[in-house]
């Protein structure tokens, strides 16, 4: 292979003509499967004398073909080589010293990611030398090979970092970190004050690789004081380091991008990070207690104080004017300070001096500072987005301080809860400039949950209102009319109700002008709250009727502008709420909500069509280049549902509806936009359930869904399975007439079955297909029974779990009742006694109490045994007429379970009715702890924190016992029980057992006098009671379908 023609094709990868880039893309394509191309790309990127892009876009080149081709596990894709062990051997001699030599960031951090692809493949079977090669590169004198070793280091923890239960990580540590520690230690206490950066640089790897080694675990070296002090002293000493200004870029953005501060974040990092999830011991999960137990009382004794004096110090610093912080540090800092609220050990510190930090640094972070203004002139839309959604930017300053502002009123109400509400009163009382009542307004829009449940502050709010927030609605700076929406819409939402109606009249009549505010952020939150008037108050509600559709446009123009999540959420709270008054624009409403959706939907794959290709976890972790477009289609598209139940009283107009709907279904469908196919599915399900049909225009999604399901869309037949059974159930002419769409189906259900991608819950999903081929095409799914039967014959003995045993049992017993004969005839012919040991397995089932659970399960049997009951007796097999007399009493056995299941779907009907109505009464426990005492605070997250650690160890444990051949009790499968499936519907439903049942026997008695006699006179005289009662019944509910007909 040439290497200066590879240089060229390199170098014709970034050409600025589009056709001389896709040739030479094309090119290297064609050459990639070679001997000795990858061999050929290491010596372009270790070339000097190649120019550095073209050097850059080989090292690309090369981490994405490891990513792909190291090695392949399974069959490999047409377009997929695996790299030949001649070009493996050489990638792992020349990766590191060719990091040691890289001219550039950009081409280190792609070798570092094909060098960590390596790794987790070969090490340390592989590369058993790789240890004592980066210990080489460590001890140099060469800063370029120690950064080298730091680097190559990184990425061999990082291939190991969630990899539970394995030692290698442990090993790592060992090896390296005590010489990481001493290389840290050296070079801070001979670090230059110049703008040198080699030592940040290096202390940055070295702390970055610590942070990611404590992910999961900490290992029993890291907790020993062998490790904890020397890392404990330099993690302060970087903490309290003063960097001299021109060490650090003078641009603030730059200076937050430094090496410099990057190594102090990461201090701060793990800090945080070894307090939060090894060394809390009042908030530790009971299933760590074992391994960290002892470590996190040592470290909240010994560490945690000193953590706090130091941080307290820096914040004190910042906010005197003394020393910069960066963003990322301040938000740690705030972090460690919300963590030290519930224990009691670090409460006793932060307790004398919370209100000096909310009036030091909360305050003024949550005020209008220079930073909001330029936001809110530059980018207005980007100021709603971080202002209306608390997880936009999460880990900011502002967002620290509201956190640690709810955790104080929250965990410690009695004691902090008061004072706070009290500065906040002096602030406003003191006429302060609007940026200040701006922080204050602020600080209480974030309280107004924990205000309106606090019993001694909640009844003050609507006089607060008028004295400090009405009067905002007409201030002459923008921000303040937003915040005084704010606050209104949130005590609202919280429970606030005026009493006084010429209150709730001026503050109604102020955010209806708030909405034609000259102002986009204005506009946003007085929709915000005006959403939140009309839900609360009837008179609010009434006058806003005849302008609602003025409001819902206003909405709609809104949410094109600025993509926000939330004002769908508006929009679907109005549309719910003026059902009857949007039914005459519920088109043309449909039809604005579609483009919208259809230009995210657009938006979204393009963004998603420039991620580069080959990405790793971090990439894929750190990309958001397309979400906030597919969270705002994923909130259009559920504010189209909410208009499709709004307008389902009106078939026409519903009807109307789904043609709107319809091509953005096929565009995401086509398009192959899985993030959305959920949305879609739901609207697909919602669309024809209701109308009962299948229009031709939804024909096509059938077939996009089969094709979707067969390529890129496999595991999601969770989302499809509704709209697959609906089109089933509702479109059974079109279904009878086509063969090929029959072949689909029955491809999808066996698919299920036998797919290694997929798991039980797809089985279930398939299995209930199955069933619906069945109850729904009785007579003309001859050509799918055998195909059926033998697929599930071929899971009998593999279910693991009691959901998929009883799904696959359903559909054996719905063949039964779709053709009883031929079903006995395919099942003799799968195999010397199959036909038996599916009796015995089924008459074992109905014997156990509750093991068929639901209404359906039930009924379905007992509807295949009076299918069987009708058969001739000549067709019933051999191999099973000795027990066939227990039909009856099987038969008997259900009736006896069955009204208690009908009686439990009602109430569980009866139950889901009324859960909308206690969804409101929330626990105020939640918001406040009104305890007088310190003790620690155990509240609602640790409890959740504790159930996702208890379960976390439990399937590792399940996990490791299924590795190593052990057998898991039933105890430890803990399967759920089944529950009954509201929204399921069958040709069953307008079934009467009862009736059906005496039928069946008389046909018995008729056909099969013999069997009739044996399958009655065998039974006990407690069942020929109960029989007798059956067919009381039967007999009431025959007489009382004539006398409803009438």
């Amino acid at each position: 292979m040439d290497p200066q023609t590879l240089t060229n094709l390199f170098s014709c990868t970034f050409s600025p003509d589009p056709n001389v880039q896709k040739r030479a893309e094309l090119e290297i394509r064609k050459l990639g499967g070679q001997d000795g191309m990858v061999t050929a790309v290491l010596q372009i990127v270790g070339n000097d004398a190649v120019d550095l892009p073209t050097r850059q876009a080989a090292a690309v080149y090369l981490k994405n073909r490891v990513y792909s081709s190291y090695f392949v596990d399974t069959v490999a894709r047409p377009d997929q080589t695996p790299i030949s062990p001649a070009d493996r051997d050489n990638l792992k001699l020349s990766l590191l010293p060719l990091i040691a030599r890289s001219p550039s960031r950009a081409i280190t951090v792609q070798l570092a990611g094909a060098l960590k692809n390596i790794v987790a493949r070969d090490f340390p079977e592989q590369w058993p030398t790789l240890v004592d090669d980066v210990k080489k590169l460590l001890a140099s004198t060469d800063v370029r090979e120690v950064h080298a070793g730091c680097v190559t280091a990184l990425e061999m923890v990082r291939a190991f970092r969630f990899r539970q239960n394995n030692d290698v990580l442990p090993k790592l540590v060992e090896e390296f970190f005590p010489t990481f520690v001493n290389i840290a230690t050296q070079a801070l206490s001979n670090a230059p004050v110049g703008p040198s950066q080699e030592v940040p640089t290096i202390l940055h790897v070295i702390l970055k690789t610590y942070s990611t080694s404590i992910i999961l675990h900490l290992s029993a070296h890291q907790q020993s004081n062998e490790s904890l002090v020397p890392w404990g002293r330099l993690l302060f000493q970087v903490v309290n380091l003063q960097i001299p200004k021109d060490a650090v870029p003078e641009d603030e953005e730059e200076r937050e991008r430094s090496e410099w501060w990057k190594a102090k974040k990461w201090a701060y990092k793990i800090l945080g990070r070894l307090f939060h999830r090894f060394g809390n011991p009042s908030q530790l999960p009971s299933s760590l207690q074992k391994d960290y137990g002892p470590f996190a009382n040592h470290f909240v004794t010994n560490y945690a104080p000193e953590i706090f004096k130091i941080y307290l110090h820096q914040i004190e610093l910042y906010v005197s004017g003394q020393a910069w912080l960066s963003k990322k540090c301040q938000y740690r800092i705030l972090a460690f300070f919300t963590e030290c609220v519930k224990p009691k050990a670090t409460w006793a510190l932060l307790k004398p001096h919370f209100e000096t930090l909310v009036s030091s640094y909360v305050f003024p972070q949550l005020s209008f500072t220079p930073a909001k203004k330029e936001q809110w002139e530059t980018d207005p839309i980007e100021f709603v987005r971080t202002t209306v959604d608390e997880f936009e930017a999460f880990d900011s300053p502002v967002s620290a301080a509201t956190s640690f502002l709810f955790s104080l009123a929250s965990n410690r109400t009695k004691t902090t809860f008061l004072p706070v509400l009290a500065f906040i009163n002096r602030v406003l009382q003191s006429k302060p400039d609007a940026p200040q009542r701006y922080g204050a307004l602020n600080m209480t829009a974030a309280l107004g949950p924990f205000i309106m449940r606090h019993p001694d502050v909640k009844g003050n709010m609507e006089q607060f209102l008028i004295q400090h927030v009405l009067p905002e609605f007409t201030a002459t700076e923008p921000y303040m009319r937003a915040v005084a929406c704010e606050v209104l819409g949130t005590v609202i939402k919280a429970g606030f109700k005026f009493s006084n109606e010429q209150h709730l009249h001026q503050h109604f009549t102020a955010v209806a002008a708030a909405i034609d505010d000259p102002e986009l952020p204005v506009r946003v939150h007085a929709c915000l709250a005006l959403v939140e008037m009309v839900t609360d108050s009837e008179v609010v509600k009434t006058a806003v009727a005849p302008q609602v559709g003025k409001v819902i446009q206003t909405l709609l123009k809104l949410s094109e502008e600025t993509d926000l999540d939330i004002l769908n959420h508006c929009m679907e709270s109005m549309v719910d709420t003026y059902q009857t008054e949007l039914l005459p624009v519920a088109a043309e409403l449909t039809a604005r909500l579609c483009e919208t959706y259809a230009r995210l939907a657009k938006e979204s794959q393009v963004a998603d069509d420039t991620i580069g290709a080959g990405p790793d976890l971090d990439s894929l972790m750190e990309g958001e280049a397309n979400e906030d477009k597919t969270f705002a289609a994923m909130g259009v598209a559920k504010t189209i549902s909410t208009v499709v139940n709004a307008v389902d009283s009106s078939p026409e107009i519903l009807a109307q509806i789904q043609e709107i709907i319809i091509p953005i279904v096929v565009l995401t469908l086509e398009n192959k936009l899985l993030d959305l196919l959920d949305n879609m599915y739901e609207l697909v399900d919602a669309l024809t359930y209701k109308l009962r049909s299948i229009s031709p225009n939804m024909w096509p999604v059938f077939e996009l869904t089969y094709k979707l399901f067969k390529a890129d869309a496999v595991d999601f037949l969770d989302e499809m399975l509704p709209s697959l059974d609906n089109f089933v159930s509702f479109g059974t002419e079109v279904f009878k007439a086509r063969a090929d769409y029959r072949q689909m189906v029955l491809d999808i259900y066996q698919t299920s079955i036998t797919s290694d991608h997929l798991g039980e819950n797809d089985a279930v999903n398939g299995c209930k297909l199955a069933e619906s081929i069945l109850l729904n095409l009785r007579g003309f799914a001859d050509d799918a029974l055998q195909p059926i039967i033998t697929t599930a014959l071929s899971i009998v003995d593999k279910t693991n779990t009691k959901a998929l045993q009883i799904a696959n049992l359903n559909v054996l017993v719905n063949a039964i009742l779709y053709n009883p004969a031929a079903t006995l005839h395919i099942l003799e012919q799968a195999g010397p006694g199959t036909a038996r040991k599916f009796f015995d397995e089924w008459f074992a089932t109905i014997a156990v109490p509750n093991r068929l659970p639901r209404v359906h399960d039930k009924k379905l049997s007992i509807m295949a045994l009076c299918a069987l009951m009708e058969m001739d007796a000549a067709n019933v097999p051999e191999s099973i007429r000795e027990g066939f007399h227990g039909i009856v009493s099987g038969a008997l056995t259900l009736f006896q379970e069955y009204p208690k299941a009908v009686q439990a779907r009602k109430e569980l009907e009866e139950a889901l009715q009324n859960e909308s109505d206690d969804e409101s009464d929330e626990d105020d426990s939640k918001y406040l702890n009104l305890n007088e005492e310190d003790d620690d605070v155990w509240d609602e997250d640790s409890a959740y924190v504790e159930m996702l650690a208890n379960e976390g160890q439990r399937l590792r444990e399940k996990s490791e016992k299924a590795a190593n051949g052990e057998e898991i009790s039933d105890d430890e499968e803990e399967d759920e029980e089944l529950e009954e499936e509201l929204g399921y519907i069958s040709p069953l439903d307008n079934v009467d057992p009862y009736v059906s049942f005496k039928q069946a026997l008389t046909t018995f008695q008729m056909k099969n006098g013999q069997g009739y006699q044996m399958a009655t006179t065998s039974l006990s005289p407690d069942q020929q009671t109960f029989l007798m009662e059956v067919m009381r019944l039967a007999e009431e509910h025959a007489a009382q379908v004539p006398a409803a007909q009438s």
